[in-house]
C-alpha cells in the first residue's frame, strides 16, 4: 500500500515537473503580471493612505480614497496591456524577427488571446473596485454636508463658500441630488460610458454568445473606441482633490487640523487650498492606442489591395473553397488571414486558416457554413464546383494578413503530432501540401547533387555525405490524426491525402507521414455499405491505403507508442478541435513527457484566433 502511494506521489511530481516545463514561460508571465498589479495597488494604496496633501481628503472619505485611487492605477496599467495581445502584426513581427522566440518558446506567443482575457479580467475586477469605492466616496461627500456633520468634517465641507477659497467637497449642499450632480460632471458621464462599454464587451465575449452570434461579439467589441476615449478624459473633471504644494508650505496640517476654527484669523493657519490631480490615464494608454491605430492603418491599406478570386468550389459537406491571388502575398504553412466581404458587412473581418501551400501560385481557404456571415458568403458566391470564368461578377473580398499561428512551428520539431477534429483539419491542409512540395524539392536537389557528384566533384566526400544527410532530414516526421463524425466530411480532404500518399510512396518517403483517420458516427446503411464493399487494399470511405478507424482514438496507447518510438526527442503536439479534446491532449503531454531532460518531451500547441 505504501509503495502504491509513493508511486502515485512520484507520478504526480513528474507530471507537475512536465507541466512546469511546458508552461513555465506562461506561468512566469502570469505571475509577473499579477505581481505588478499587486505592487501598483499596494504602493498606491499606501501613498494615498499616508500622503500629507490628502490628509483632509481622508478626513471626509476615509480609506475608500485609497481604494479608489489604487484600483484606478491598476486599471490604467491593464488598459495599457489589453491592446497588445491583439496586435496581430506585432505578434507576427516578434514571431519572425526575435532571436529569443525560437523553438518551444515561440508557442507561447500563440497564447496571446488567453493573456488578453486575463488582462480583461483584471480590468473588470479593478473597475468594480473603483466604481464601488467612488459610490462610497460620493455618499460620504453628501453626508459631510448634512446637519449631523460637525468639527473638522463640517469645516472642510464649507470651504469654497466664500471668495478666494477652493473647495474640497464637490457636493455643495445637503439637498443636492448626488446622481444628478454626478451625471453633470465629466467624470460621471465618462464613468457611465466606460462602465456600459465594459459590461457590453465582457458579456458579449462569453463563449455562449460567440457561438450564437459572432456578429454581436464583433460589433460590441468595437465599443472599445468609446471605452478608451472616455478613459482618456475621465480624470479631467478632477473631482477628488488634495491640498496644493503651495498651501502645504503655509498651512501645517499637523498643527492646523486641531485649530480649524481659527483658519480664517490665525496667520499660522491660513485657509488650505485644494486642487485636483492632472489626469494620467491617457499617458498609460497613448502608446498602445497609437500602435493599434497603426494596425488598423495597415489593415485599411491591405483592404485597398486587389484580390482576384480564381476558383470557387462548393462542397456537399457545407464547405466553401475559395482560391485567390493577391500581389506580393507571401505565406507559411499554418498561417491564417482575415476576410471581409463589403457586400455583406463593411466592418466584419473573420479569421480563416490558409489551406494552400507556399509553393502554389494561389492561396486558398475552406469555409464551413456555421453562422450568419458564412451563410451569406456562401449564398453570395453560389458556387457549384466550377472554375470561375468571370471573376468580376463575384462579390469583392478583402484580405488582411497572413498572420502567424501555432502550426507554423511544426518544422521546428523533429517529430510532430497533428490532431484535427472535423473542419479543424483546415490548418493541416497547408502543412501536408507543404510536406508534399518539400519532398519533391528535396528529391530534385538530391538528384542534382548526385549528378554533380558523379560528374567528378567527389573530392570532399565528407561534405557531400553531410549534405545528403541534411537534405534527407529537412522534413519533420509527422503523425496526423483526423477525427470526423460524418463520412461526407472526408470528401474534400481525401484527395489531398491520396495524392500525398501516392507521391511519398513513389519516392520511398512514406515514413515521413503516419496518418490515422477516425470516424465516430455512422448509421446502419453506411455500415452495410462498408461491409459489402470491403477492400483489402483501399479504404471504402476515403480510397486511401490507410484504413479508417471506427470510434475514437485511445490516446494513452497512441502517446505511449510515439514516446517509445522517439525516446529522446522534442515532440510538438498541435491540435485544432474542441475544448474537451484539447484538455485530454494537454494531459497526455504531461503524462508521457519524461522528467529526465534527456528524455522525450511533448510540447502542446493549440490553434486559436
Amino acid at each position: 500500500m505504501k509503495e502504491r502511494i509513493c508511486q502515485q506521489q512520484e507520478r504526480k511530481t513528474v507530471m507537475m515537473g512536465c507541466w512546469m516545463l511546458n508552461e513555465s514561460v506562461s506561468v512566469v508571465l502570469a505571475l509577473s503580471w499579477l505581481g505588478v498589479n499587486l505592487y501598483l495597488f499596494i504602493d498606491t494604496f499606501r501613498w494615498y493612505g499616508e500622503e500629507e496633501s490628502f490628509f483632509y481628503t481622508r478626513v471626509i472619505l476615509g480609506s475608500t480614497l485609497a481604494w479608489a485611487r489604487a484600483s484606478a492605477v491598476c486599471l490604467n496599467f491593464n488598459c495599457m496591456l489589453i491592446l497588445l495581445p491583439i496586435s496581430r502584426n506585432l505578434i507576427s513581427f516578434i514571431r519572425g524577427a526575435s532571436i529569443c522566440c525560437r523553438g518551444p518558446w515561440r508557442r507561447h506567443l500563440d497564447k496571446n488571446l488567453k493573456f488578453h482575457k486575463l488582462v480583461a479580467y483584471g480590468i473588470a475586477i479593478n473597475a468594480t473596485i473603483h466604481i464601488a469605492a467612488h459610490l462610497c466616496n460620493l455618499e460620504r461627500y453628501h453626508l459631510s454636508q448634512s446637519a449631523e456633520a460637525d468639527g473638522l468634517l463640517a469645516a472642510l465641507s464649507k470651504l469654497g463658500n466664500t471668495p478666494n477659497e477652493s473647495y474640497i467637497n464637490p457636493i455643495r449642499t445637503s439637498h443636492t441630488n448626488t446622481t444628478t450632480e454626478l451625471l453633470s460632471t465629466i467624470a460621471g458621464i465618462t464613468g457611465l460610458l466606460i462602465s456600459l462599454a465594459l459590461i457590453l464587451i465582457m458579456t458579449s465575449s462569453t463563449e455562449f454568445i460567440r457561438q450564437i452570434s459572432y456578429e454581436l461579439f464583433w460589433y460590441t467589441h468595437h465599443m472599445f473606441i468609446i471605452f478608451f476615449i472616455s478613459l482618456s478624459i475621465h480624470g479631467a473633471g478632477r473631482i477628488v482633490r488634495g491640498q496644493t504644494p503651495e498651501s502645504l508650505l503655509l498651512h501645517n496640517v499637523t498643527f492646523c487640523r486641531d485649530h480649524y476654527a481659527e483658519w480664517q484669523a490665525a496667520a499660522q493657519c491660513p485657509v488650505p487650498q485644494f486642487s485636483g490631480k492632472e489626469p494620467s490615464a491617457w499617458k498609460w494608454v497613448a502608446g498602445p492606442v497609437v500602435l493599434y491605430a497603426c494596425e488598423r492603418v495597415i489593415r485599411f491599406w491591405r483592404f485597398q489591395q486587389e484580390v482576384v478570386i480564381t476558383k470557387v468550389v462548393s462542397h456537399p459537406s457545407g464547405v466553401l473553397e475559395l482560391h485567390m491571388k493577391k500581389r506580393n502575398f507571401k505565406m507559411a504553412p499554418g498561417q491564417y488571414v482575415l476576410l471581409q466581404c463589403p457586400s455583406i458587412s463593411s466592418l466584419e473581418w473573420h479569421p480563416f486558416t490558409l489551406t494552400s501551400a507556399p509553393q502554389e501560385d494561389f492561396f486558398s481557404v475552406h469555409i464551413r457554413t456555421a453562422g450568419d456571415w458564412t451563410r451569406a458568403l456562401r449564398k453570395a458566391f453560389e458556387a457549384e464546383g466550377q472554375a470561375i470564368k468571370e471573376p468580376r461578377s463575384l462579390p469583392r473580398l478583402a484580405v488582411d494578413g497572413p498572420f502567424g499561428a501555432a502550426l507554423t512551428d511544426v518544422f521546428h520539431y523533429p517529430v510532430s503530432v497533428c490532431i484535427a477534429a472535423g473542419i479543424g483539419v483546415t490548418p493541416f491542409a497547408a502543412l501536408l501540401k507543404s510536406i508534399w512540395y518539400k519532398s519533391c524539392e528535396s528529391q530534385t536537389q538530391l538528384n542534382l547533387s548526385k549528378a554533380d557528384w558523379w560528374r567528378g566533384e567527389r573530392k570532399n566526400t565528407d561534405y557531400w555525405r553531410r549534405y545528403f544527410l541534411v537534405e534527407t532530414k529537412k522534413n519533420p516526421l509527422v503523425y496526423f490524426y483526423w477525427i470526423c463524425r460524418e463520412p461526407s466530411a472526408f470528401e474534400w480532404f481525401a484527395d489531398l491525402l491520396l495524392s500525398l500518399e501516392t507521391r511519398m510512396s513513389e519516392q520511398g518517403k512514406t515514413h515521413l507521414l503516419s496518418y490515422h483517420i477516425f470516424l465516430t458516427s455512422w448509421d446502419e446503411n453506411q455500415a452495410i455499405h462498408i461491409a459489402l464493399h470491403w477492400d483489402e487494399n483501399t479504404d471504402v470511405i476515403t480510397g486511401l491505403k490507410q484504413k479508417t478507424f471506427y470510434g475514437r482514438p485511445n490516446w494513452n496507447n497512441e502517446f505511449r507508442q510515439i514516446a517509445y518510438n522517439h525516446p529522446s526527442s522534442s515532440i510538438g503536439v498541435f491540435c485544432c478541435g474542441p475544448k474537451a479534446l484539447s484538455k485530454t491532449l494537454q494531459r497526455m503531454c504531461r503524462v508521457y513527457s519524461s522528467a529526465d531532460p534527456r528524455g522525450v518531451h511533448f510540447y502542446y500547441n493549440k490553434e486559436s484566433f
